[in-house]
């Protein structure tokens, strides 16, 4: 008789546990970025969004999704420069996650790891697919044999 371990989440979502801790991660990581002031030259005048926050079954580690405001903007003075407000953020994140520690009730303050989400890249590229005219007029002749 096998027994399922807790950590096996193969073919499983995050637990309900995962997601609660995740939101508390990334709400009071919203609160620090707003409030603190890094000292980095990739960092000075950017704005950064916490969109995602995913965390290990142990809770002892969360991968933070991060998009610099007005990075999908070409004139914006962020665009282009994701990366490198992603890499200053990762160089900070012991200095964040002892900030974290003082702001969460957690038994444990996770280890940071910060990456660009590119999710809204996605959903761009998916707009401008279905804005083809080809599709278009794929939809349009759907519609018509109904």
């Amino acid at each position: 008789m096998s027994r399922r371990k807790h950590s096996d989440t193969a073919g499983h979502g995050p637990s309900q546990r995962q997601l609660r801790a995740g939101e508390l991660v990334r709400h009071a990581l919203v609160d620090i970025l707003r409030e603190e002031d890094i000292h980095d030259e990739a960092l000075s005048g950017v704005s950064v969004t916490v969109t995602e926050v995913r965390l290990s079954p142990d809770l002892k580690h969360a991968t933070c999704f991060v998009e610099p405001l007005g990075a999908g903007i070409d004139t914006a003075p962020v665009a282009g420069h994701e990366s490198e407000v992603v890499k200053a953020l990762n160089a900070h994140a012991k200095f964040l996650r002892g900030l974290l520690g003082r702001r969460i009730d957690m038994k444990f303050t996770p280890d940071l790891r910060f990456r660009h989400d590119e999710s809204f890249e996605v959903a761009a590229r998916m707009d401008a697919l279905l804005a083809d005219p080809r599709v278009q007029a794929d939809l349009q002749d759907d519609g018509d044999e109904e």
